[in-house]
């Protein structure tokens, strides 16, 4: 050292690049085992419910994938089927009598809410790629406007803009809009276009049974 300084602190060594390059290598091994530690900290119920969620999240992706790909005939079907095992329409055959029916002012059919037909939702079903816009769903509520309708299911495969989600939550009628993703999931949840390959029923002890009378 040319002089000798007053206080050797971490300020001072910095100047120096092997020290700098010491601190670095210190601060990578520090994350790398924080990092270790964090996911050694797990239970393993956690674990396996971090495990799910990602082979959901994959599941989710590469259905989507599909569905976009598939005709718009095909897409209808599809949304018969989400909607009926969700409960709506009775059956699939009679939800798809309703179903198809393009053109007819910005809806794309009419199934029941329930089993007895005490009332009708409208859909409109939009194999899209583009983001929705306001202007369609605006477009769908004078449609349902235009049949005395209440209630009406925006479905797409891509995505709604921030503006239209805040249109729906404004208007007297009652738009449920259902986005690319939201699809996904309710196809996983009600078993349509997936098929189910393990189930692990998890358990625990039951401290009552070991209760002594």
């Amino acid at each position: 050292m040319s002089k000798n300084p007053s206080d050797i602190n971490v300020k001072f060594l910095e100047q120096f690049p092997e020290f700098v390059e010491f601190r670095a290598k210190h601060r990578e091994r520090d994350e790398t085992t924080g990092t270790a530690e964090t996911e050694t900290l797990q239970t393993p119920g956690e674990l396996l419910e971090t495990a799910y969620q990602k082979l959901r999240e994959d599941l989710s992706a590469e259905l989507l994938k599909f569905v976009r790909e598939c005709s718009p005939s095909f897409f209808e079907r599809l949304v018969i089927d989400v909607l009926v095992k969700m409960g709506y329409g009775g059956s699939r055959k009679e939800a798809g009598k309703a179903i198809g029916r393009s053109g007819d002012e910005g809806i794309d059919g009419i199934i029941n809410e329930d089993r007895l037909g005490l009332d009708v939702i409208y859909i409109q079903a939009k194999r899209w790629q583009a983001t929705i816009g306001r202007p369609e769903i605006q477009k769908f509520a004078g449609a349902l406007q235009g049949h005395r309708a209440k209630k009406g299911i925006f479905i797409t495969t891509s995505d709604f803009s921030r503006e239209a989600e805040e249109y729906v939550v404004r208007i007297d009628s009652k738009i449920v809009l259902i986005d690319g993703e939201q699809l996904a999931q309710l196809m996983i949840d009600h078993n349509v276009g997936v098929t189910p390959v393990t189930s692990y029923e998890t358990k625990k002890i039951d401290s009552d049974y070991f209760i002594e009378g």
